[in-house]
C-alpha cells in the first residue's frame, strides 16, 4: 500500500467511525452529551467539538485556507444535529483531500501558522499523520465515556473498517 492509499484509507475510516460514534451519541439526550464529565474536553459533546474545530483547522492549513479560532475548547456548534451534519461535511472534506492526494504533495512542504502564532514548515505527511492520530486519541477519549454511560461502541479499529470496506 502506497502512503497515498494509506491516508486515503484513513480518510474512510474517519468517516466511517465518526458516523458509528455519533449515531451512539444520538441515543443520549442533550443533557447526557452536555454533562462536565471531566474530560480533557469536559463532555461528550465538548470532545466531539473539539475534533470537528481540530480537522478544520488542520484541513485550513493543508488547503491554503486556514481557519480561525478562539481556543480549542471553543464550542463552535452548540446544537448537536448541526454540530453531526457539520462533521459529516468536514468527513467528506477530508475524503475528498486525500483522494486527490498524490505522492508528491506528501513530500512537499507546507508552511502554517499555529492558533499561538508559531510559524512551522515541514512535509505535508507528518501534518496529516497527526491529523487522524489525533482523531484516534479524543475518540479514545469519547469511546471511554460513552462506556462509562454504558453505551458499547463495539468494535473501533481501523482494521474492522478496511474488512468492512472490502
Amino acid at each position: 500500500m502506497s502512503a497515498v492509499d494509506g491516508f486515503r484509507l484513513m480518510a474512510g475510516y474517519n468517516r466511517w467511525i465518526n458516523e458509528k460514534l455519533y449515531a451512539l451519541c444520538a441515543t443520549l439526550s442533550d443533557e447526557e452529551r452536555k454533562r462536565d464529565r471531566r474530560a480533557f474536553f469536559r463532555s461528550i459533546h465538548g470532545t466531539l467539538n473539539h475534533l470537528l474545530l481540530g480537522d478544520r483547522a488542520w484541513l485550513g492549513r493543508f488547503t491554503g485556507h486556514p481557519v480561525s479560532f478562539r481556543g480549542l475548547d471553543q464550542e463552535i456548534y452548540a446544537d448537536f444535529d448541526e454540530l453531526r451534519r457539520e462533521r459529516a461535511k468536514t468527513d467528506g472534506a477530508i475524503e475528498e483531500f486525500c483522494r486527490d492526494l498524490t505522492e508528491e504533495q506528501l513530500t512537499a512542504d507546507i508552511t502554517y501558522a499555529t492558533q499561538a502564532g508559531k510559524q512551522y514548515t515541514h512535509p505535508l505527511a507528518p501534518a496529516l499523520t497527526h491529523l487522524f492520530n489525533h482523531e484516534t486519541h479524543h475518540r479514545g477519549q469519547l469511546t471511554t465515556l460513552l462506556t462509562q454511560l454504558g453505551v458499547d461502541p463495539g468494535g473501533t479499529d481501523v482494521i474492522l473498517y478496511y474488512r468492512e470496506a472490502k
